[in-house]
């Protein structure tokens, strides 16, 4: 991983020259969360400048980087990112809190994430994460196989909006995904268990034929409604404006 990552920032350096200001690592891959063939490469890059001629410059490492099997680099100046703060809650203070600087300044040391809007994009996201779930879940057409891959793609989105979800509530930042999972179902009623299966599957600690994924998506779907009602309801009445005003 550390040799791919150095000739991914080597690259990035040669393309962009004085242009580029910093480049950061965030994701799995900065904690004990990453597991090479399931998890990503995250990678940011901040330039001094955006615009067309700096993006040509950059489009050659960028499809280098994609052809390894990892999501384009994320590109921003320091502006948009003081300007997305209130906009990207979630990414920024996760970048934040776990990011790696792999070259040059830390341009998110001085960036405040306001954590009321955090609250709002935690139970905005909550939401459409679960619609979208039951709408690929319908689009899977009954095709074990699809939902499979569903259950076992979704499940780490999941992990990092519950995460996010302790902290809305006022409780401390878990470490990990699983720490998050087993935390915010304490704090909110649901069985954790589905959660930890699929993350096992996805870590090649469980086979899936060992799952009952029938009962597995049951129990997963009742888990995410009932942490998306409670955040609703709780971070709503955190919010709600006293009684006479």
């Amino acid at each position: 991983m550390q040799k791919l990552l150095n000739e991914l920032v080597e690259r990035l350096k040669r393309a962009a020259g004085q242009n580029l200001r910093s480049v950061v690592l965030y994701g799995s891959a900065t904690t004990s969360q990453y597991h090479a063939g399931h998890s990503d490469l995250n990678v940011m890059a901040v330039l001094s400048k955006l615009d067309a001629a700096a993006l040509d410059a950059l489009s050659r490492e960028a499809n280098w980087w994609q052809q390894q099997e990892h999501p384009g680099p994320m590109v921003f100046t320091e502006e948009e990112l003081r300007r997305s703060a209130d906009l990207f809650a979630i990414e920024l203070l996760d970048i934040k809190t776990t990011g790696q600087v792999l070259w040059g300044e830390d341009v998110l040391k001085q960036i405040d994430v306001p954590m009321y809007l955090h609250r709002i994009q935690v139970e905005r996201e909550l939401a459409q994460a679960l619609v979208r779930l039951r709408q690929h879940y319908l689009a899977a057409g009954g095709s074990g196989r699809a939902e499979r891959r569903l259950l076992l793609a979704s499940v780490s989105t999941f992990a990092v909006l519950f995460r996010h979800a302790l902290l809305a509530l006022g409780e401390p930042l878990a470490r990990d995904r699983r720490e998050a999972i087993a935390r915010l179902a304490a704090v909110v009623g649901f069985d954790p268990a589905p959660f930890d299966a699929l993350l096992d599957v996805r870590e090649g600690k469980r086979k899936e034929r060992e799952l009952d994924w029938e009962s597995t998506f049951s129990r997963y779907l009742e888990g995410i409604e009932r942490v998306a009602r409670e955040i609703d309801r709780r971070l709503g009445e955190m919010t709600a404006p006293a009684a006479g005003h």
